[in-house]
């Protein structure tokens, strides 16, 4: 694989860890897959919900504990570690400042448009920063809306941008029809956001690479994607189930044990669909079945907490925490694949080595088209 460069920053081996939140992906493991020579990503959403002080003042608690997370990652690794921040975190521009005063490499931005956050960086005093701001996308015209608008007011543009195709894990940014809609691929929509992003490098000079997620599982897939114009990947259901993951071990327990048919989409109370693994939990809520909760720090300001039938955040973070019956887990739509834990390093190397028999191959045998990644639709009833 060639080396990823994100402005001044050069990435060995061009895979970035999805950040998974809540707890999924912290200094552990965004440690070790920096230490491979990848980007290591720490998930700001709802990072401080184990601090004490949380239902207090959960912007300090968050504060406290992305500051922490960002310290015990770079006491562990010398490689490159960035900060996935939603724009749906009602608490988002305190944590963007905080990880650009932690000096963190890079943040990525995305469940939403960030199209003031120059802005809030500069009027905290930190427009000199060298922290590199990747934009995630789940469209071209979305990916060209934030270059326009960062262009005619700062002029300034995004480092790199991720495009999230339809089989990611999580929420989506795309509406539940489009999730099994298989003519919308990730290979069309890196190819047309590399043809918009390609106006604003010849305009700056500089080189903006598209970076593909979404269902990316193994080498295979990398090689694939990076021959439609990806420069790089973010993945995040192939280190779940690894040593250094920071979930607990039931929470990747539930990687091993599902099957395809188990990975399903719900509503979630942000109002987006999210695809999951189904559980207990999952299937109470598709009966319609509700989990009272009472909201004291409405953290995601898209959710209409009067009306959510339960608290994603505390489902998330009972989850990651192994309580599954009072949970559940995000996943992609590959999640079923794994079948083991295994340690980062062995996954890297997997990698490399599927990647290097699908470029052998390819120089050997021409090519007759690409094959589509590893795909799997089920909706949840």
């Amino acid at each position: 694989m060639n080396a990823l460069r994100i402005g001044d920053i050069q990435v060995d081996v061009p895979i970035i860890q999805g950040g998974m939140g809540v707890a999924i992906s912290l200094a552990g493991l965004a440690s070790a897959v920096a230490n491979q020579g990848g980007i290591g990503m720490i998930s700001a959403a709802g990072v401080g919900m184990r601090e004490p002080n949380y239902a207090k003042n959960f912007k300090e608690a968050n504060r406290k504990a992305l500051q922490f997370e960002i310290r015990k990652a770079k006491s562990l690794t010398k490689g490159i570690v960035g900060v996935n921040i939603m724009m749906a975190l009602s608490d988002h521009e305190d944590l963007v400042i905080t990880s650009i005063k932690e000096n963190i490499d890079l943040i990525v931005l995305g469940a939403g448009l960030p199209l003031k956050i120059p802005a809030v960086i500069e009027q905290a005093g930190l427009a000199g920063h060298n922290t590199k701001l990747v934009v995630k996308v789940s469209s071209a015209k979305a990916a060209k809306l934030i270059f326009q608008y960062w262009a005619s007011k700062y002029n300034f543009i995004p480092d790199a941008v991720v495009v999230e195709g339809p089989l990611a894990g999580g929420h989506l940014g795309f509406k539940k029809t489009e999730l099994i809609d298989e003519s919308i691929s990730l290979k069309t929509l890196i190819q047309e956001t590399v043809k918009e992003v390609k106006v604003f490098e010849n305009k700056y000079n500089r080189e903006i690479p598209v970076i593909a997620a979404g269902g990316i599982y193994t080498g295979k897939d990398i090689y694939e994607i990076m021959q439609a114009g990806a420069k790089g990947v973010k993945m995040g259901t192939r280190f779940v189930t690894t040593y250094e993951c920071d979930a607990s071990p039931v929470f990747k327990e539930s990687y091993l044990t599902c099957k395809k048919e188990d990975i399903a989409f719900i509503d979630s109370p942000v109002g987006l669909p999210g695809r999951v693994i189904r559980n207990e939990y999952v299937k109470q809520m598709q009966e319609g079945n509700t989990k009272p909760f009472k909201c004291v720090w409405h953290c995601l300001s898209s959710c209409n907490y009067k009306e959510a039938p339960y608290c994603i955040s505390k489902a998330l973070a009972n989850a990651a925490d192994g309580h599954m019956d009072e949970g559940f887990a995000f996943a992609g739509s590959n999640a079923y694949l794994a079948t083991k834990i295994q340690h980062v390093s062995e996954i890297f190397q997997e990698l490399q080595a599927d990647y290097n028999l699908q470029e052998m191959t390819a120089k050997t045998i021409p090519a007759v088209g690409f094959m589509p990644l590893h795909a799997s639709v089920a909706v949840g009833q």
